[in-house]
């Protein structure tokens, strides 16, 4: 310890006294001996906090990254919290379950560890599964809370651990804040929390996974339109798993719907933590992430891919039409989705009020449901980004006794029913190959059908990409130039020299609208994140923000035409050259050496 400042040797001792992992006490132990003094200070002197209903970092030791050790303060923190504000919690329980990432495994069970030193019930899904079936699970057995542990898509460097409330969605204000107080109250490890085999025989775990899985294959069968007819449809769908849990569970829903099995990507097919076909395990990066998709579907003769992110929460598609692949966005997929169960609405609850009935995106999503809303006579809500917010808006529809349909996200997030109040790939993926084989007997394509809807609501073009910084005082920098464009508390008044003035801001860093008659904006904000959109006088929307889970500035565009309004090409074209030149003007990617997203 010679030679540390007192700060980091204090926390140093303090780590090396709790930590009973023995790869992340040698790396504590190695960087002490290498002096890295710098290191040192960024993985003990700051915490992880709850971001996007939960925390997502990559895994190592330290207070900032993820580990067994941070695995167990957190849950401490949170069955305390759990039980201070929800009195029945001991005996209702909390659902956990985890992907097949490394770690995910132990992460799992130190957590149940520490609930079940807590007083409280677990039911451990004891197997790996995909993220939906832990909301399912909390829903079904009116559990208090539910914990997933997984990074989704991200690298394989990463883990993370995802919150669900007693309502079954992901938890927001107040109780992240709350969570994260109860953390940093009760950080000492308690007496035998590290002893998981003692916790996997404990009498209040239970493992309900083999009663939930059948309980969640009948709620999608129910919900069918014709399982019969699905079985008869002559198109080939392959699938992916992209290495994760997705398979089995894809390949059990097929069968409970009635359809044919499905062409799998062999070398996708079975977990592997380590993602080795791919750069990123991450469906929504489009033809880099599907090259295999391609091929095996190419070999099968198959014309549709369906492909999960490695949790299976979300849902790619790509369809093969004149010999080429076209690889479908988030807001193509959400527009399919959102007609498809719009027309299932109406043939299984044609008695129904429309004015009862109520569809869901995100602020920086495609406003399509809008236009179908506005058409057919239910209800469209725009949420702020993340299914934490689409999720909770749906509960408080449902306790006033409304009908939510659908909620979806750009990226390629989608929750078609009520049955999972969070994004569901598995659900997603046989709504689509139910909506595929509809259309096949009417002789229609799924993209000939995208171009139906168009036709019908307006054309819905859009532009979104990201850049990555992994500098979060640049990234802080790049945005309050933007808020003090031309002096203190000034916002660009145009782009393109001139060519496309904006009509609006809203900052919901700051809270900041200038299209409200207080200035206030409706949505909440919050000055954690930065985010920032832009209206212009053609009507193209254009959101600048930073992600909750990845080193990322992300740029969302939209500009919609009108039914009539037939000239696409001409829009597409005016969309192009005013993102370019927000992008160019604002975050200006090669002064401030952003890395663009890799094609």
């Amino acid at each position: 310890m010679e030679g540390l400042p007192s700060n980091i040797r204090s926390k140093v001792e303090e780590w090396l006294q709790w930590d009973q992992n023995s790869s992340t006490r040698q790396e504590v132990e190695e960087l002490v001996a290498q002096k890295k003094h710098k290191v040192l200070e960024g993985l003990l002197l700051s915490r992880l906090v709850f971001g996007t209903a939960g925390l997502r970092a990559r895994m190592g030791a330290g207070y900032s990254q993820l580990n067994d050790l941070v695995i167990i303060q957190t849950s401490q923190g949170l069955v305390k919290y759990l039980l201070e504000v929800e009195p029945d919690a001991a005996k209702r329980g909390i659902v956990i379950g985890h992907d097949s990432r490394h770690n995910s495994h132990r992460f799992a069970r130190l957590a149940a560890s520490a609930f079940l030193l807590g007083g409280v019930n677990v039911y451990l899904l004891g197997d790996i599964c995909p993220t939906p079936f832990v909301p399912f699970t909390v829903k079904q057995l009116g559990a208090a809370a539910g914990v997933m542990v997984t990074a989704s898509h991200n690298p394989k460097e990463d883990n993370g651990y995802k919150v669900y409330w007693s309502n079954s969605a992901q938890i927001i204000p107040p109780h992240d804040s709350g969570i994260q107080e109860s953390i940093e109250q009760h950080l000492q490890p308690w007496p035998g929390v590290w002893d998981t085999q003692a916790a996997e025989q404990h009498e209040r775990l239970s493992d309900p996974l083999d009663r939930m899985a059948p309980l969640y294959y009948q709620a999608l069968a129910s919900s069918m339109l014709d399982v019969a007819l699905n079985g008869t449809t002559p198109l080939r769908f392959t699938v992916t798993a992209m290495h994760g849990v997705g398979h089995r569970y894809m390949k059990e829903a097929f069968k409970a719907c009635g359809f044919k099995d499905f062409v799998p990507v062999v070398e996708q097919m079975e977990p592997d933590p380590d993602f080795p076909t791919v750069r990123f395990p991450n469906p929504e990066e489009g033809k880099s992430a599907l090259d295999l998709s391609f091929r095996a579907a190419d070999a099968a003769d198959s014309s549709i891919i369906l492909a999960n992110d490695p949790d299976a929460d979300r849902l790619a598609l790509a369809t093969k039409q004149d010999g080429a692949w076209k690889v479908f966005t988030g807001n193509e997929e959400g527009a399919l989705l959102g007609w498809w169960t719009w027309q299932r609405h109406k043939q299984r609850s044609p008695h129904t009020p429309p004015e009862d009935v109520y569809m869901i995106a995100s602020t920086v999503s495609s406003k399509i449901l809008r236009a179908i809303a506005n058409k057919e006579g239910f209800n469209f809500i725009e949420t702020l980004t993340g299914f934490k917010w689409m999720g909770n808006e749906a509960v408080k529809l449902l306790s006033e006794n409304k009908t939510v349909l659908f909620a979806f996200e750009e990226a390629i997030g989608f929750m078609a029913g009520v049955e999972v109040l969070d994004k569901d790939g598995v659900s997603a993926g046989v709504y689509m190959a139910e909506l595929a084989s509809h259309l096949h007997t009417k002789g229609l394509t799924l993209l000939q059908q995208l171009q139906i809807i168009y036709q019908m609501y307006g054309y819905h073009a859009s532009r979104n990409s990201y850049f990555i910084c992994h500098d979060a005082l640049k990234i802080k920098a790049i945005f309050e130039r933007i808020r003090n464009f031309s002096g203190p508390k000034t916002y660009p008044e145009s782009v393109c020299g001139g060519k496309f003035a904006v009509s609006a801001v809203r900052d919901l860093t700051t809270g900041y609208d200038s299209s409200q008659a207080d200035g206030r904006a409706m949505l909440p904000s919050s000055s954690s994140s930065q985010m920032i959109t832009f209206s212009f006088s053609n009507g193209c929307v254009v959101t600048l923000r930073t992600s909750g889970t990845e080193p990322k500035i992300k740029y969302y565009s939209e500009i919609c035409a009108k039914p009539e309004q037939s000239d696409w090409a001409a829009l597409e074209a005016e969309l192009e050259l005013l993102v370019s030149a927000v992008v160019e003007e604002l975050l200006q990617p090669q002064f401030n050496e952003l890395i663009p997203k890799a094609d």
